[in-house]
């Protein structure tokens, strides 16, 4: 029996196996994974690479502060009108305050007792010299000296105890001030009378500006009479503040420099800034 003719059935399109799905899902899977985990190596790559070179910057910029300590310690330095060698020195001071080894320095002072602590005049031991006079107060505290030269002015010597300060210079009996302000300026002259003098003893203070003539800023005058054989004792005390600028200098004065007696705490001359 003849079979009817029909089309020819279509063949069923082939899906995809899931074998390869598995396989291409899993390399997928892979290559994110990679992805995330040389993303996360490289920022921390990058981050550590920036602290790096924040430490480096950070060296460079301490190695330019100290450069610039360094420069402020010397004359040219302070002369320079590019560099605030107050502000650098005060903030290089600032630092050195803040270190640890200062929190320790109590419990150093309590073992070593009373018996041991540090004059004030002192510089401490990592402080740097000029540090150390912008610390200090400016003054100047100096006893009489006998001199063998000719003439009334009276020169001055350092006492143990008594301030010195670099901005206050000693130039044979006249002292020279380096910083400009307002300084009180003092002075006693301790006198021997022998015999009755219708003339008295007079102590002057005066201002030497160079190339001026010498201003009076202070006088004290003492009657020399006396009823004893022997030398008596006398003394005048002057002081008052003056406004002093840069390089002016004072210095005392007296009537007859061979009367004055140089014993201790007898004659003396001092000057400090307020």
């Amino acid at each position: 029996m003849n079979e009817p003719y029909g089309p020819e059935a279509p063949r069923p399109i082939s899906s995809t196996s899931p074998g390869i799905m598995k396989m291409f899902m899993g390399f997928l899977t892979v290559f994110i994974l990679v992805q995330t985990i040389g993303t996360v190596l490289f920022c921390l790559y990058l981050h550590m690479k920036m602290d790096k070179m924040e430490e480096v910057l950070s060296l460079n910029e301490d190695y330019i502060f100290l450069k610039k300590v360094q420069k402020c310690q010397t004359a040219e330095g302070q002369k320079s009108t590019l560099l605030d060698c107050e502000k650098i020195l005060k903030g290089f001071q600032n630092i050195q305050c803040k270190d640890g080894a200062l929190k320790e320095q109590p419990k150093f002072e309590m073992q070593r007792g009373p018996e041991h602590h540090e004059h004030p005049h002192l510089t401490h031991k990592n402080e740097t010299p000029v540090a150390a006079e912008k610390r200090e107060p400016i003054a100047v505290h100096l006893a009489g000296q006998q001199s063998s030269k000719a003439g009334s002015v009276l020169e001055w010597k350092e006492t143990m105890y008594g301030p010195t300060n670099s901005l206050i210079s000693n130039e044979e009996g006249k002292l020279k001030v380096e910083e400009a302000g307002l300084y009180y300026i003092y002075s006693q002259v301790s006198f021997c009378t022998r015999e009755v003098s219708l003339a008295p003893f007079t102590l002057y203070i005066y201002l030497h500006i160079p190339k001026e003539e010498d201003r009076l800023l202070l006088k004290g005058q003492k009657t020399q009479s006396t009823l004893k054989s022997l030398c008596e004792l006398q003394s005048i005390r002057v002081g008052g503040v003056f406004n002093l600028r840069e390089d002016d200098m004072v210095f005392v004065n007296v009537t007859d420099s061979a009367k004055v007696k140089y014993s201790h705490g007898n004659t003396y001359f001092g000057i400090f800034k307020l």
